[in-house]
């Protein structure tokens, strides 16, 4: 009898392991995907959600408004940065062409 009883202990502390790590498997399977299936529909966003890209000025009055609309720029694009409406590539293609 106590051989019978150690095999069935023995058989439930493997399943119960097996289970637990099956478990554990599917949740961070689980969680892959939703991760890929954010990205996925980050990338699917329609061109209208992307703000336009700001106008360029082709000579301004003077050095001091150039450099205060570039400023006023990057805040707008930190605001949509913040809003989660840019990804961090988006924001930093933009900052590009601000900057020049």
């Amino acid at each position: 009898m106590p051989g019978l009883l150690r095999g069935i202990a023995r058989t439930a502390v493997i399943s119960g392991t097996a289970t637990a790590v099956s478990n554990r498997v599917s949740r961070r399977q689980a969680g892959r995907w939703a991760e890929q299936e954010q990205r996925q529909l980050a990338y699917e966003q329609p061109a209208a959600a992307q703000p336009p890209a700001p106008p360029r000025t082709a000579a301004p009055s003077s050095m001091g408004d150039d450099m205060t609309s570039k400023i006023d720029q990057l805040k707008q694009l930190a605001d949509l940065k913040a809003q989660g409406i840019l990804t961090d590539e988006e924001m930093q293609a933009q900052k590009r062409l601000i900057l020049g």
